[in-house]
């Protein structure tokens, strides 16, 4: 994974994030973890580790800039992106990954065990049903449902001064125009990845 390290490692330093050595071993524990289970459990369809680097971790870590703590929720974790990269490196935020898919909410489970991490908790529930004990600053989705759907599923979860935070590729301009809501987009560079990223943040105070 040497030439991982140093992607990890060239990317960080674009996106002027500061991560010490032993989170990015962690990270990088991470994807091998990701690659060994998805041979059984179908977590992504990047099969390449070093691939991996570039779109889950540094596609993941692109939008830690913008996050409120300490409450985060990611809706529609999948393998744990990008919740568990942003758990490695915000250790004093609090995360709570959600998924229906059982499969992948027992490999979450799994990587957090086996990275020890101990501010993420996994929850496999349909977000809808989800009634949590405290309300979060910030709700994350990534690759989850059109703007609409995702405001209609998960303003419950925000507190009053939360924030949603969409990870799109292109502007969604067509879901954009359906919603009423004051929006910013705040485009993304990610290190290694071509392709247009975005992310659409709304704040809980603006809604309605």
């Amino acid at each position: 994974m040497e030439r991982g390290s140093e992607k990890l490692l060239q990317g960080l330093a674009a996106l002027e994030l500061a991560v010490d050595e032993s989170r990015q071993a962690l990270l990088l524990r991470f994807v091998k973890l990701i690659e060994k289970w998805n041979k059984a459990y179908n977590l992504t369809a990047v099969r390449d580790p070093i691939e991996m680097v570039s779109l889950h971790l540094l596609d993941s870590l692109a939008i830690l800039p913008h996050i409120k703590a300490p409450r985060i929720a990611d809706i529609g974790t999948g393998a744990g992106l990008p919740g568990i990269p942003l758990a490695i490196c915000m250790p004093e935020c609090h995360f709570t990954l959600v998924d229906s898919n059982s499969k992948k909410t027992r490999f979450v489970q799994q990587a957090i065990l086996e990275l020890q991490l101990k501010n993420v908790e996994v929850v496999h529930s349909r977000v809808e049903l989800l009634k949590p004990q405290q309300l979060f600053s910030t709700v994350i989705s990534r690759a989850f449902a059109s703007m609409g759907d995702i405001l209609d599923l998960t303003g419950h979860l925000l507190a009053d001064d939360g924030i949603l935070l969409a990870m799109k590729g292109q502007i969604p301009q067509q879901e954009l125009a359906e919603i009423s809501l004051r929006y910013t987009v705040i485009p993304l560079a990610v290190p290694g990845i071509e392709a247009e990223r975005c992310l659409i943040c709304l704040e809980k105070s603006k809604y309605g």
